[in-house]
């Protein structure tokens, strides 16, 4: 398995930069190289190795046809994650993480099929029958289900993982998918513990350039997946059509056979009554008047 990513790469991007030594999690020991100026240094070939890793799951769980959820509700993290991961057609979350979003999904659901509504109520001609005032009430709803549900409006049942941007911010989503035994892929900073996902990535969460670098090679592996999935299911559908065709020739073939055999069975009935008639007429004596 070749590394997706290198040190030189990582640590232009400022990868390598932790937290402050007194906000650290012990948890992060493994991870960390050394203490600079009272801040901590991540491991770089760690992060590298790491990274590559959860990539590579990532990209098996896409290709299996599952969904990943994408969780970045962090003011620099949002709007990369957004950008990088809508090209997938993967869900994400970048506003606030509805509590119950994956414990509760059934009441999530109920949500976005609220929304569906409202946009099946302007489309039908409801919207010309009701008043300004509750037509307004109305979409003023439906923007705001847009902007907390808009990303998982597709997303019909619980996601196969998560991946999370910064898990001490978002550690209702990671507690909610430990309940459930949903696989978690995140950034992890020194001042979270790496053991609360299955995952870790340790880097610094809070520089743009470094949520870029992760959260790039994170979707391209996605993006890799999906392909070799539709290439598989090209494949396979010409194999099965393959087989259709065979299937058919052999059916017409053994068809034909069938027919064959019964017109020379025909012919051996025919011959052969032909054959005793002309027998009987021999064989006959003439009767004495």
């Amino acid at each position: 398995m070749s590394s997706r990513t290198n040190f030189n790469e990582l640590l232009e991007a400022g990868a390598h930069f932790g937290h402050l030594k007194r906000k650290w999690n012990p948890a992060m020991a493994p991870y960390i190289f050394t203490e600079k100026n009272g801040i901590h240094i991540i491991d770089l070939n760690k992060t590298a190795v790491k990274v590559t890793e959860a990539a590579e799951a990532l990209k098996q769980i896409a290709k299996s046809g599952k969904k990943i959820l994408f969780v970045a509700t962090k003011k620099q993290a949002k709007d990369i994650v957004a950008d990088r991961v809508k090209p997938t057609g993967m869900p994400y979350v970048t506003e606030r993480w509805p509590g119950g979003m994956l414990t509760n999904f059934a009441t999530i659901r109920k949500a976005v099929k609220k929304m569906a509504t409202i946009d099946k109520m302007s489309s039908d001609g409801t919207f010309a029958n009701i008043s300004k005032k509750e037509k307004l009430q109305i979409s003023r709803e439906r923007a705001k289900l847009e902007t907390n549900l808009g990303s998982i409006a597709d997303l019909t049942r619980l996601p196969a993982a998560l991946f999370i941007v910064d898990i001490s911010k978002e550690h209702i989503a990671v507690a909610e998918a430990r309940r459930l035994n949903i696989p978690t892929f995140a950034i992890v900073d020194t001042n979270s513990d790496p053991n609360q996902v299955d995952y870790p990535i340790p880097a610094n969460d809070d520089a743009s350039t470094s949520i870029i670098l992760i959260t790039n090679i994170i979707t391209k592996a996605i993006e890799e997946g999906l392909a070799e999935r539709k290439v598989d299911k090209e494949s396979a559908a010409a194999e099965e059509k393959e087989t259709k065709t065979s299937r058919n020739d052999a059916e017409k073939l053994v068809a034909g056979t069938k027919f064959k055999s019964a017109d020379e069975d025909a012919e051996v009935v025919t011959a052969k009554k032909t054959g005793g008639a002309a027998a009987a007429k021999k064989t006959t004596r003439p009767r004495k008047s």
